[in-house]
């Protein structure tokens, strides 16, 4: 049985858009295996929510989703069809169930309803000739900050499907003999009428494929095979927590020369020890000495393009923020910087040095009216 994305993250469908979004990211936190090193369970959990979250979190998905259940998020769907197919005499009777199992339960109509997923079903050794573009995948990355400030390139192994090297992804095997399907004349679709519904279907007897032959050794007919690719990707300056970033082409292979799906990068970031986010300013507490803040003067900051001088006004006191003009992150649709704020720290020394200490203490002549005489409860 299909998962429940509404179940998985503890919302219903009139749950709005930004109460999910803080919920995903409420249990993201909860189960991200940075928290949870070692725990399987948070792993499984946190994929769960991901996949969740990928789907209900996203307008175009969640539509479908309300609508045909997972069956809506394949590849190739079309709802378009799939609307036209529920007006037809014996279709609705089972509406208010497909509605919230999706249109599993009419599996053994594939003959009649195949089109809504804009191919035929096929068997081993026959690929349709109708096209369906590839499943998109998602990955989850776990990135510094830093990095995700600077963007970077790299290069992912992952383990996914492939197109077939032996067949070329046809599925046939390319040293039998085909011959063309004498039931369809080798266009692989056939004209059916169902009460007033006129469509095409896949040819039973080549399933779709338009000849008839033998299945690929290699891959089975399947016209795919699972193993290990290396796949270059960029990420892009200025990603934060729960940025996705799209890898043209890099998802599961389509089906009867279907486009390749799309691999999706789902961005996680590691706290860093100084730096802070705030949509595109940075934040950092820098530590000043007492002489640098009762003086003045100019102090290195390191940034993210490395080491700017900061002028501390003389008489600054532990709080105060001074800002650095497009220090910040990388806005990833404007593609400005925000600012870097640096909040003063003053570091006061620990001494038993007797004339230090008394220089300490002809320094509080110096205070006209008592520091803490505006303070009230």
């Amino acid at each position: 049985m299909a998962a429940d994305f509404y179940k998985i993250l503890g919302v219903s469908k009139d749950t709005s858009e930004e109460k999910i979004k803080k919920t995903y990211r409420k249990l993201a936190r909860k189960w991200h295996p940075d928290i949870n090193p070692g725990n399987k369970e948070a792993e499984r959990k946190f994929k769960e929510i991901s996949e969740a979250y990928d789907c209900i979190g996203n307008k175009e998905k969640k539509v479908l989703y309300d609508e045909f259940g997972a069956d809506g998020l394949k590849a190739g769907f079309d709802p378009k069809k799939a609307r036209q197919y529920s007006q037809w005499d014996g279709f609705r009777q089972g509406e208010q169930q497909a509605n919230s199992e999706g249109f599993g339960r009419y599996q053994n109509y594939e003959d009649i309803f195949g089109d809504i997923f804009g191919s035929g079903t096929g068997s081993p050794g026959f690929r349709s000739q109708s096209s369906a573009r590839g499943r998109d995948l998602q990955h989850d990355m776990t990135i510094d900050l830093v990095s995700a400030l600077r963007g970077f390139e790299t290069e992912l192994s992952m383990q996914k499907a492939k197109t077939c090297d032996l067949c070329g992804g046809s599925g046939n095997d390319p040293n039998a003999t085909l011959s063309t399907c004498a039931y369809c004349g080798g266009s692989g679709r056939l004209n059916v009428a169902e009460g007033p519904m006129h469509f095409t279907k896949p040819c039973p007897h080549c399933h779709g494929h338009g000849q008839t032959g033998k299945p690929c050794t290699a891959c089975g007919g399947s016209g795919q095979v699972r193993g290990t690719e290396k796949i270059r990707i960029v990420v892009p300056k200025g990603v934060k927590e729960g940025s996705k970033v799209r890898i043209a082409g890099k998802g599961e292979p389509g089906s009867g020369g279907g486009q390749p799906g799309d691999l999706y990068l789902i961005i996680h970031l590691k706290p860093h020890p100084y730096l802070k986010r705030t949509g595109d300013d940075l934040y950092m507490d820098v530590p000043v000495t007492v002489r640098e803040a009762m003086a003045g003067g100019s102090i290195d900051i390191p940034t993210v393009d490395g080491p700017v001088k900061l002028k501390v006004p003389s008489g600054s006191q532990t709080g105060k923020v001074l800002r650095l003009k497009g220090k910040g992150a990388t806005n990833l649709k404007t593609k400005t910087r925000g600012n870097l704020l640096v909040k003063l720290v003053v570091k006061v020394p620990q001494t038993e040095d007797p004339e230090i200490l008394a220089a300490i203490q002809k320094m509080d002549g110096m205070y006209t009216e008592d520091v803490r005489g505006a303070i009230r409860i």
